[in-house]
């Protein structure tokens, strides 16, 4: 095989490997937000942009199957290549957080079942990544997403977590672009439990 055909084929194979989808979600109890992309090379195209609403079920246990459900459907819909999510914040009330983390494990968990790779980034890396400010706010997110993906006014959406679900895929090709990342991966099931071993121990304790 000539070097110009083995050149070819690398190239072809470079293509190939630019062009993905990336899920994005941004996991919560009450809503969780959710935004894909497609990525072919550096250019970036909005798939999908939402929200699951959560608020009006009381049992937290119903939650996580809707959560679980929905990112299945997500998944089997749109077959992204990757999923970034945003990590759960520490706060002052530890029942939220223990929710809360609940939340994203499932959702996490539904990405591994589907064999997707999963990027974890922390609410300040997001922000930094889309904004250049870690401490801008939600809308000024938003507003960024909106410049850079060219959505019209009529499809953004009322609840600024579909757009921080969007802000996870967006960080994570930025990041991904970048010889040096700073998110946290799972390959699987087993690399994300041994990373976060609390996870399972802190379910166990309160079941």
């Amino acid at each position: 095989m000539s070097r110009t055909v083995i050149a070819l084929q690398h190239q072809r194979n470079e293509q190939l490997s630019n062009e993905r989808i990336i899920l994005g979600i941004d996991p919560g109890t009450a809503i969780l937000g959710y935004g894909l992309i497609e990525v072919q090379g550096k250019q970036m195209k909005l798939l999908a942009l939402g929200v699951l609403k959560l608020d009006k079920i009381d049992d937290h246990h119903l939650k996580l199957q809707k959560i679980f459900e929905r990112c299945i459907e997500l998944i089997d819909g749109f077959h992204p290549d990757e999923l970034a999510i945003e990590a759960p914040f520490f706060g002052k009330n530890v029942q939220s957080m223990l929710k809360l983390g609940r939340a994203q494990g499932v959702a996490i968990a539904a990405a591994l079942s589907r064999q997707l790779p999963v990027m974890e980034y922390a609410p300040r890396k997001i922000k930094q990544s889309i904004t250049g400010n870690g401490n801008a706010s939600k809308e000024q997110v938003a507003a960024m997403l909106q410049r850079v993906l060219q959505i019209p006014d009529a499809d953004m959406p009322d609840k600024l977590d579909a757009t921080d679900g969007l802000a996870a895929a967006v960080c994570h090709f930025y990041q991904s672009s970048s010889p040096l990342t700073s998110g946290k991966s799972y390959s699987g099931w087993k690399s994300f439990l041994s990373a976060n071993p609390d996870r399972l121990g802190g379910a166990r304790k309160k079941s």
